[in-house]
Order: structure tokens, then C-alpha cells, then sequence
């Protein structure tokens, strides 16, 4: 069950996994790991019984590993337990790990997504493993020590057959045992010893205690020997490493208790040695393994976080940190057109050079998911230098990259992050850098982007925007303003136009330009819009009521996303009904563009409301680029003639001689397809003759009024309507 912690994805978190294991495939692995095990150790147990057993451990193990919150340490109660029936050769651990987590993965049908989980799971069954073999050593440890002792006591009844005994365990323990006094001076080794430190017994017993101390060797292990050689304690158990004459590192686990005479005083000490070097390996490769990629080599995620918060914690407050968040452009075309194993050698490849190119003191190249890379630069100067490393990094994708047969060209984007070390946390800053990469890909990749404070902050805030906007539309916090449309001949009321606002609890009065973009890319611009048509309607109901013939109708725009919906006819069917609005008095506008790129798709929408009387209007005319030749086939009513060529016409004097021929071609292609034509953004009399002379039917503007509540626009409707 070896293996390493797979790279977990921006965005995706381990709470969110689900898996299941069926009792098939847990019998399955059960039966694998028996086949395993059987013949490693002397177990008196069948092979039947023996798969038995590990059937309930498979059981724990799947427990744990299907675990939310996900613990692994029920592995290490299997791990002791595999001891418990006897299976305590090195050889029972062996085969046990060589199973390898991606085997048990496959034999349980989970996928690689939980290769992390199933790597902890056998590091905690290895070291429950070996706490348990360790335990029942220092158990036979204890007896012999207990064994020594008994000699000591029992020297005057007994000396010969006490010595005869002390020398048969001395001799015979697998484990390593010395004697020496209080000065440090070696007396004695058993044969354990002189293998396990690769010198015989007479080297052993000219050497001392002293010598025998390694240069790496923790302050405590002298501590501890000088305290046992005073008296000042009974025992102690290290960690401890020793270097054999040929050079080799050997581990041990040592544990060494002081022998008093009868007085009490320090006679002797016995030093108990069992080499664990195998166990100590295996530790460090599977610690390697956890924190290393295992494609590209380079530190994985868990070992950059766990870096970039040793900086954080470990760095003066004024001092700086920088972030490179990397991410290959297209690589998921190279992956997807040339395969995952081309995919792979790419990465490696792209591993190396940053690795070769980038990486030095104070910088860290990881990889930490995907075509994803980070460099950490620990001890920044300022964002300039921190921009010098990104372009280090896309520098160093230049040149092209032998991969297989092919020849590779691949660039990528860079989100940097700099900032001083006070107040911030890992989460922030990759936060951060992810954000400012997306930056860098939306700018059109192959290049780098700074973090920027406000931009952030502006982005964040129409992200909280979008998020309250349907408790917003729940809670009725949305209105509509209503502005006039006047007939340029007698500037009489033929209409208005509906026109919503959000009317934000925190942030005030908010204009569609605020919300309707963030409407339609949430997809809340269908319920937005279906609520204003509704309560557009029933205004126009009251005014129906109220005027009779001479009522205005109403004019409701329609977002692209809105004009598309398959439920329209529907909802504006319902909605009419519903209110009793008369279906001429409702007119919709939809944007020249929406219009428009309906040219390849069924208009039957659009057909069924114009059947139904209500009354279509191509809003913003002239701003985009339209098929006229198409126009004539829509069912289209009113062409709105987009407020931006109005500006040449304000002064009837001396009118823009472009603006007005652009607006009279408009006039006359509208009539000449039997259209009317309102002229938008009317704000001076000289305008509205102008129009007038053009031969635009309707104005709409700030000359005639702003958008305004119903309340004041009925007044001005009184006052309009004849």
C-alpha cells in the first residue's frame, strides 16, 4: 500500500468526495492480502482462517478509509493487530506494503482521487506495525534487564548457574546489548551488537561511550547519559544514530537503564540496541513520498503549504513573500489531442527545466495540481523582483520540448503576489495568486499579472452582488421606473417604458447597468424579467382602466438570455391573462443583436407574440451589426433608434449633417418596411423637431422625463395624454 499523496485540484476539497465499497471487492482485497501474508511469519492459524481475519481488518481499513472527517487512525489498531496473531516478521510488513496503494485502490474500485487517504492508511498500519513489534522487543528487553538484575541479587546463592543463564540470554538475545561503567568504559557486547554496528567485540572494548556519539546526535542523548551516569536517573530510550567503520548509517532504537549496587550507588549500565534502520528508510520514503510529486519529482502541495506557513510564522513582520502561480495555456488541447502519457512527459519535462532554471535559495518550484506550478520566494525584495521570477518561469518555456516524436510548444500564465509577511495567511495568498492568474489567461495568456487590491475588491464585490440577488428578488427589493414615450408630432403619451431598479438595502439605489449584466450570467435574468413583465402589466392595467383607447402601452425589454427561453410565450400569455392587460398595449423590446442572431434559428417565438398582438421593438438600433435584408422577414413593429445619433441634432441650427443623414437612412429603411420609429436620448426641443422633420414618430428622452415612479409618471400621462 505505498504510495504517495495525489495532487488535490483548485476548487475541489476532500469534503466533497463520495465512495463506495462493495462486499465483493472487500472480500477481494481481503483474499489478495491473505495470499500475501500466508508463509511470511508462523501464524497457527488455516489459510481460510487467516483470510478470515484479514477480512475484518479489510473491513476497519475501508472503514477508515470512506471516513468524513477522514481519520486514518484505525490503520494502526490493524497494523498491531497483525502483530497480536503472530504476523511479526519484517517480511509479513514487507508484503503487506507491497500491495502498494494504487493496487488496493483498484481492488476496492476506487479511483486515484484517493490515493492520499489510501498512502496515510498504510503509513499509519506500518507504524502500528512496528510500535507493536517494538513493544513486544522491549517486553523480552524488560526480561532481560529484569534477568541482570536477578543475577546481581541472587550472585551469592547461585553464582554459577546465574551466570550460566545471564550468558546464554546475553548471547543469545537478537538484540543488541551492552555493558559498561560509569566512566563510559565499554565491558561487554553480545554478538547482536558487533553486527548490528559493524565492529567486533575487542574493537567495541577499547572504545567508550563517547566515542560512539554521533555528530548529528540530538543534546539529549549526552544529557541523558551524563544524568544515568551520576545516578540522576534509572533509564532512558532514544532515537539514535551510529555510522559503521565503512561508512554505512545504521538506526536504532535504544534504550539504557543503570545497574546500582547494594548501596544504591551507579555501578553499572546496560544498553539495549535494536537496529531499525529498515523501518527508518522506509519512513523517510514514504515522508518523501507525501510531500513530492510523484510525475515531476518536485514538492507536491502539501509540502509547499507547509513551507509557506514556516514563512509566515517563522519571518519578521516587515519582512516579504511572493507567490508565482504558474498555469500551462492549452494544455488541456495537447493532453486531449496527444494523450495522457504525452501529456505526462510534457509535464515532467516542464517540471525540470522550472526545477533547472528557477528554483535556487529562498525559491520553491511545486507542483501542486494539474498543469499547475507555484513558486514560493521567501525572502522578497519587492513585486519588481518577484516579476523577475515569473518571467524567469515563462522565459524558461521558450524554447520548445522534445516530448516523444513531437515537438512541443507550450507558454503559460503567471498570477504574481507580493506582499509583506504581517497579517497574512496561506489561504490568502493563494487565494490571492489564483484569482491573478485567471487575470493573466483572461489578458490573453503568455504573460504575467500583479494582484491588484482594488480590482479585487471591485470583483468581489459584484461576486456578493450576484450572490444576494435572489434573496433580493424574494424579498421584493427590485421596483420599476417608468419614462414616457411621446409623439414628436403632437408630444402626446403613446407609451411607456419599463425600466427596473434594486433598491439595495446597503448599497442604496442600483441602476440596470449595475445588476443586469450579473443577472444574465447567473441566469437569475429569466425570473428577474418575468417579475417585470408581470408588474408591468399590471400597471399598464391601471392605466387601461383608468384611459380607455387613449392608455399608453407599455414597453418591456427583453434580455438575449430572457428572449430565448423556451417558456416566453408562455409567461407572457399567463401574465396577460393574469392581469387583463389588452396585448396591444404590451409592447417587448429585444436588442438588435438578440434579434438578430436569431438568423439561423426558429423566430416561431417572436411569430406567436406578434399573433397574439403583442408588439415587437428592436431596441438600441443601428449600434450593431445587422442583416437588413433579414429585417424584412421579422415580425418587428418599431425600430428604437439608439441614442448616440442624437447627439449631432441637439442644435437645430446646425445639425450634424452625419448624424442627421444616418438617422434619416434609419427613418427611411423603417418605413420602407412599414415600421415606426423612436428616437432614443432626446434631450432638447431643437432634437425633437429635428426628429420631427426626419419623420420619427416617437421620442424618448430626459426633455420630455427621466424615469420616474408611477405615481409622478401619472401626472405627466394626465397631463400628456391629448
Amino acid at each position: 500500500m505505498t504510495g504517495s499523496t495525489a495532487p488535490v485540484p483548485n476548487a475541489r476539497t476532500t469534503g466533497e468526495r463520495a465512495g463506495h465499497v462493495t462486499a465483493a471487492a472487500r472480500q477481494r482485497f481481503a483474499a489478495a492480502w491473505a495470499r500475501e501474508l500466508l508463509g511470511t511469519s508462523y501464524v497457527p492459524m488455516t489459510g481460510a482462517e487467516v483470510e478470515g481475519h484479514l477480512r475484518g481488518c479489510t473491513e476497519q481499513l475501508v472503514d477508515a478509509l470512506l471516513s468524513e472527517p477522514f481519520d486514518p487512525s484505525p490503520a494502526r489498531h490493524v497494523g498491531a493487530d497483525l502483530v497480536a496473531v503472530h504476523f511479526t516478521g519484517a517480511e509479513s510488513l514487507g508484503r503487506t506494503t507491497s500491495l502498494g496503494h494504487e493496487r488496493m485502490l483498484e481492488l476496492l474500485g476506487l479511483d486515484e482521487s484517493w490515493r492520499s487517504r489510501a498512502a496515510r492508511l498504510q503509513g499509519e498500519l506500518s507504524a502500528g506495525f512496528v510500535q507493536a513489534v517494538r513493544k513486544r522487543i522491549l517486553d523480552e528487553q524488560e526480561s532481560i534487564r529484569q534477568a541482570v538484575l536477578d543475577a546481581r541479587d541472587a550472585v551469592e546463592q547461585a553464582l554459577r548457574s546465574s551466570e550460566a543463564r545471564f550468558r546464554a540470554i546475553f548471547s543469545g538475545a537478537a538484540i543488541g546489548i551492552g555493558i559498561g561503567d560509569t566512566a563510559g568504559r565499554v565491558l561487554e557486547v553480545n554478538e547482536s551488537l558487533t553486527r548490528i554496528l559493524g565492529r567486533s567485540s575487542e574493537q567495541l572494548r577499547r572504545m567508550t561511550v563517547q566515542d560512539l556519539f554521533h555528530p548529528a546526535d540530538h543534546d539529549d542523548v549526552r544529557r541523558f547519559f551524563a544524568e544515568l551516569a551520576r545516578g540522576e536517573r534509572d533509564q532512558y530510550r532514544v532515537e539514535k544514530r551510529f555510522t559503521r567503520p565503512d561508512g554505512a548509517r545504521v538506526w536504532t532504537e535504544m534504550i539504557v537503564s543503570l545497574v546500582r549496587d547494594e548501596q544504591g550507588l551507579p555501578l553499572y549500565h546496560v544498553a539495549m540496541i535494536e537496529d531499525v534502520t529498515d523501518r527508518k528508510l522506509l519512513q523517510e520514503r514514504l515522508e518523501h513520498q507525501a510531500t513530492h510529486d510523484p510525475l515531476t519529482g518536485l514538492p507536491n502541495r502539501a509540502l509547499f503549504l507547509e513551507r509557506l506557513e514556516a514563512v509566515l510564522r517563522g519571518r519578521g513582520a516587515d519582512e516579504r513573500v511572493a507567490l508565482c502561480y504558474m498555469d500551462l495555456d492549452g494544455f488541456k488541447v495537447i493532453n486531449d489531442s496527444l494523450g495522457h502519457h504525452l501529456g505526462d512527459d510534457l509535464l515532467l519535462a516542464v517540471g525540470e527545466r522550472l526545477g533547472d532554471r528557477v528554483s535556487g535559495p529562498g525559491r520553491l518550484v511545486a507542483r501542486i495540481g494539474g498543469d499547475e506550478f507555484v513558486i514560493l520566494v521567501e525572502q522578497s525584495c519587492s513585486t519588481t523582483a518577484a516579476v523577475e521570477v515569473a518571467e524567469r518561469a515563462l522565459g524558461s518555456l521558450s524554447e520548445p520540448f522534445r516530448v516523444g516524436e513531437h515537438e512541443l510548444s507550450v507558454s503559460a500564465s503567471v498570477g504574481v503576489v507580493e506582499r509583506p509577511v504581517r497579517g497574512q495567511t496561506a489561504a490568502e495568498l493563494i487565494r490571492d495568486a489564483d484569482v491573478t492568474l485567471y487575470w493573466a489567461k483572461s489578458a490573453g495568456k503568455n504573460q504575467w499579472a500583479v494582484f491588484d487590491a482594488e480590482r479585487n475588491a471591485a470583483e468581489v464585490a459584484q461576486f456578493q452582488l450576484s450572490a444576494t440577488m435572489p434573496a433580493a428578488l424574494e424579498r421584493e427589493e427590485f421596483y420599476v421606473d417608468y419614462q414616457p414615450l411621446v409623439s414628436l408630432d403632437e408630444f402626446r403619451v403613446v407609451g411607456v417604458e419599463a425600466l427596473v431598479r434594486w433598491q439595495h438595502p446597503d448599497l442604496g439605489r442600483l441602476g440596470p447597468d449595475k445588476f443586469i449584466g450579473l443577472a444574465e450570467e447567473t441566469g437569475l435574468i429569466v425570473a428577474l424579467g418575468r417579475w417585470v413583465l408581470r408588474e408591468s402589466c399590471r400597471q399598464a392595467k391601471r392605466w387601461q382602466d383608468e384611459h380607455g383607447e387613449l392608455a399608453p402601452l407599455v414597453s418591456v425589454n427583453l434580455a438575449v438570455r430572457q428572449s430565448r427561453d423556451p417558456d416566453l410565450v408562455g409567461d407572457v400569455a399567463r401574465i396577460l391573462d393574469e392581469t387583463g392587460l389588452s396585448p396591444h398595449r404590451l409592447q417587448l423590446e429585444v436588442t438588435e443583436s438578440a434579434v438578430m442572431g436569431t438568423a439561423d434559428q426558429s423566430l416561431q417565438a417572436l411569430r406567436e407574440l406578434a399573433d397574439m398582438g403583442v408588439r415587437i421593438a428592436i431596441d438600441d438600433f443601428g449600434t450593431g451589426y445587422s442583416n437588413l435584408a433579414y429585417l424584412r422577414h421579422l415580425p418587428v413593429h418599431d425600430l428604437k433608434v439608439a441614442g448616440s445619433f442624437m447627439e449631432g441634432l441637439r442644435e437645430a441650427e446646425h445639425p450634424d449633417p452625419v448624424d442627421a443623414r444616418i438617422v434619416g437612412g434609419l427613418v427611411n429603411l423603417a418605413h420602407a418596411l412599414d415600421l415606426t420609429v423612436t428616437a432614443e436620448g432626446v434631450e432638447t426641443h431643437a432634437q425633437a423637431r429635428r426628429l420631427a422633420d426626419i419623420g420619427c414618430e416617437t421620442g424618448q428622452g430626459y426633455f420630455f422625463a427621466k424615469p420616474c415612479s408611477p405615481e409622478k409618471i401619472d401626472a405627466f400621462i394626465d397631463d400628456h395624454l391629448r
